[in-house]
């Protein structure tokens, strides 16, 4: 249930300021499986240093809220909720951008909304925290923890915080795409179910990841990453994985990271590694093969802003992508009032 109405309803602002609101990605998942415990399915989200942005424009006369692009109708949805909780009786426009392709498993749906959110809120001079976030997002669609500028346990299908773990330093990801796109919400509902010997190495899992984070070690990070890739198969093959495995120990990488319900499949290493540039070329060359598409990106770590990007900031891929909405539009010519 989202939050209920604010006992004193927001006004629009005199000059109908428009909102904006930004939400990283992911690149994948650090670690996703299932807990012993009942609705145990979990996620450990990998911040990725690319966003969602949204604009939210107020538009007093009209009660309903159209969004831009016209599909992204979850976040429509999610905005009619974050009006209401605030006692707005009327609507607007809502502008998606960003630089988070679809269907890839960067957490761009989830990235969507929480951008919405922090959107409109900001229109009326509000701000949510990511318990209140989760709450306008329950219901709506399974989601990642891009609410919260950490890495944390997530609980995915119940959207709800499992536990915090803090932040690393940040990481290069050297990413092979097989190509395609998966729908996250069918993936979760056909996947395969989880056992319980499975269930408990999770659990191990999980406390190792936890505890890897913590110490900042940077390679039992990969170890368990990768564990989770390899996990991952049983339920859908990935046929770029052992090459991934053998170019990942070719170039002394930390291990691999996967896109669980996307096309992603990476290689770990330190974002400070001298020979970045080399080892990325080795592993892009290594993956000709496979055909696909191959790009670099990097994670969000201690000392970076996550807040959003700025003017002129890179992104963190080097792949080809739209920019970021880092500057509010003005509202389009046909919608004016």
């Amino acid at each position: 249930m989202p939050p209920s109405p604010i006992s004193s309803p927001a006004a629009a602002p005199a000059a109908l300021e428009p909102g904006l609101g930004h939400a990283f990605g992911t690149f994948g998942e650090l670690l996703q499986g299932a807990l012993p415990e009942p609705d145990g399915d979990f996620l450990v989200t990998f911040p990725l240093a690319r966003w969602a942005s949204a604009v939210f424009h107020p538009w007093p006369g009209r009660q309903d809220v159209r969004v831009a692009p016209a599909h992204k109708v979850k976040s429509r949805r999610t905005a009619e909720a974050v009006l209401a909780a605030l006692g707005v009786t009327h609507g607007g426009l809502l502008e998606l951008g960003g630089d988070l392709p679809e269907g890839k498993g960067m957490a761009s749906s989830s990235a969507d909304l929480v951008a919405s959110v922090r959107a409109v809120g900001a229109a009326f001079g509000r701000s949510f925290s990511p318990a209140e976030t989760e709450a306008f997002l329950r219901g709506v669609e399974p989601a990642d923890g891009v609410m919260y500028d950490e890495i944390v346990c997530f609980h995915h299908r119940g959207v709800r915080l499992g536990r915090r773990l803090g932040t690393l330093p940040p990481f290069a990801v050297v990413a092979h795409d097989e190509g395609g796109q998966v729908d996250t919400v069918a993936h979760n509902r056909t996947a395969g179910p989880i056992g319980g010997a499975e269930r408990h190495e999770y659990a191990r899992l999980l406390d190792r990841l936890t505890t890897a984070v913590v110490d900042g070690d940077l390679p039992a990070v990969g170890h368990v990453a990768t564990r989770s890739a390899e996990l991952n198969g049983r339920r859908r093959e990935r046929p770029g994985f052992d090459r991934l495995r053998a170019l990942c120990a070719e170039v002394g990488g930390l291990g691999l990271v996967l896109a669980h319900s996307g096309t992603l499949l990476g290689v770990l290493l330190e974002a400070g590694d001298p020979e970045l540039d080399a080892k990325s070329a080795h592993i892009g060359a290594g993956c000709a093969a496979l055909g696909g598409e191959v790009s670099v990106h990097r994670s969000l770590g201690a000392g970076d802003d996550w807040t959003g990007p700025r003017r002129g900031q890179h992104t963190g891929s080097t792949g080809p992508a739209s920019p970021p909405a880092a500057d509010v539009p003005a509202l389009p010519h046909e919608l004016e009032i």
